[in-house]
């Protein structure tokens, strides 16, 4: 795999050849797809970052969207539209006029990954842009992690060490520039079918890191 400087965003990125193989087969196969990288969604400078794991082969990578067009964004774009940060409960399409207010949405892995697993050295190298887009936020920023991947990736943006920061849903965190971390099981179709994340779970998450805004 080869190394690159990585700019916040490179819709054209083809830095891992696992992934770039990956969306060329699925531009064949789905060629009304937007299959590419997928850029984050919402405010240039949030109160509230979204980090979750990489696009859905049928949702973002379909839609060009974060968590559009699959199950997994059902919960979060309820619960976002319940606690003010989105104009409308559900995302249909990248063109419907939904709009974010206070937040954004990224994925530690910008392309979709076969099987939704990217692979460590797949997470490593995309870290370089998670880290560009933190550097550009407001130190005020709160971060929400959707899932072990994208806490650590988080905290590798952040040259911090996992041990320190351990994930646990509901868990928070205070980083040493100030900035909140703040953890929950991802809202996948698994988790929520099987119960592992139930909407009430989730949305005591959104709650503690309103009640703690400054």
């Amino acid at each position: 795999m080869r190394r690159a400087h990585l700019p916040p965003f490179d819709a054209d990125c083809t830095a891992c050849p696992r992934l770039a193989g990956f969306l060329d087969t699925a531009r064949q196969a789905y060629p009304g797809y937007y299959c590419r990288p997928v850029p984050p969604f919402g405010d240039a400078q949030p109160e509230l970052l979204i980090v979750g794991l990489a696009p859905g082969l049928h949702g973002a990578n379909r839609t060009g969207r974060p968590f559009t067009g699959d199950h997994a964004g059902l919960l979060l774009y309820e619960t976002l539209h319940e606690f003010g940060y989105a104009d409308r409960p559900v995302s249909m399409a990248a063109d419907d006029g939904l709009t974010l207010t206070g937040c954004r949405i990224t994925n530690a892995v910008k392309c979709v990954p076969p099987g939704n697993k990217p692979e460590p050295a797949e997470i490593k190298l995309c870290n370089g842009y998670l880290k560009a887009e933190l550097a550009a936020l407001e130190p005020r920023v709160r971060l929400l992690a959707l899932g072990q991947v994208a806490h650590s990736a988080i905290l590798k943006a952040g040259g911090l060490k996992q041990r320190d920061y351990r994930f646990g849903h509901g868990a928070a965190h205070v980083l040493p520039d100030g900035r909140r971390l703040y953890d929950s099981y991802h809202c996948s179709r698994y988790n929520t079918q099987t119960r592992r994340l139930t909407p009430a779970m989730f949305k005591a998450v959104f709650a503690q890191i309103d009640s703690e805004k400054e």
